[in-house]
């Protein structure tokens, strides 16, 4: 124990305690993700750490945009989408995605299936297509099928407790 007073909180999520149930959810790390698609409109992107596995067979991933979100009809209506998990060293993109979802001024742009914009430099890259989209209270759960992926070796970029770091895999 490195003598840190550990203290506990105990609560209810509900109205009146929002932001601690927010930072509670946030004391789970997980990593970064970008997500792409193509739109009526052009190539749209979105920083999301909401992605998680779900099936191998058939090969199933899922992520959760947030209904808030002026990116979110977008997204729950694409039919093909790629999920980019970001390496330790890709902050800047997490970050610029995060604050401008049509700006794909980007070096080594390239295309994928259905036309969608792929990411260069990350871990892992998930091409999908749509396979079902749930309700999920504020958010959606989009379910897609993984048609192709692209790996890399590196550490990746995390977030936790509204900070970015990194996950170092050894």
């Amino acid at each position: 124990m490195d003598g840190t007073i550990m203290t506990e909180a105990s609560f209810t999520p509900d109205a009146a305690h929002q932001r601690d149930f927010r930072d509670a959810l946030g004391r789970f790390a997980t990593g970064v993700t970008v997500i792409t698609t193509q739109t009526e409109t052009g190539p749209m992107g979105i920083t999301a750490n909401s992605f998680a596995a779900l099936s191998l067979e058939p090969a199933l991933v899922m992520w959760a945009p947030g209904k808030f979100s002026r990116r979110f009809e977008a997204f729950a209506q694409a039919e093909y989408f790629a999920i980019h998990v970001l390496a330790a060293d890709q902050l800047a993109l997490a970050q610029h995605f995060a604050a401008n979802g049509m700006d794909f001024d980007l070096p080594d742009l390239r295309i994928g299936l259905g036309d969608v914009p792929l990411l260069p430099g990350c871990l892992a890259r998930f091409e999908c297509a749509r396979h079902a989209l749930h309700p999920g209270g504020d958010h959606a759960i989009v379910v897609g099928e993984v048609l192709r992926v692209q790996t890399r070796s590196g550490a990746g970029l995390s977030f936790f407790s509204g900070s970015y770091g990194a996950i170092d895999g050894g």
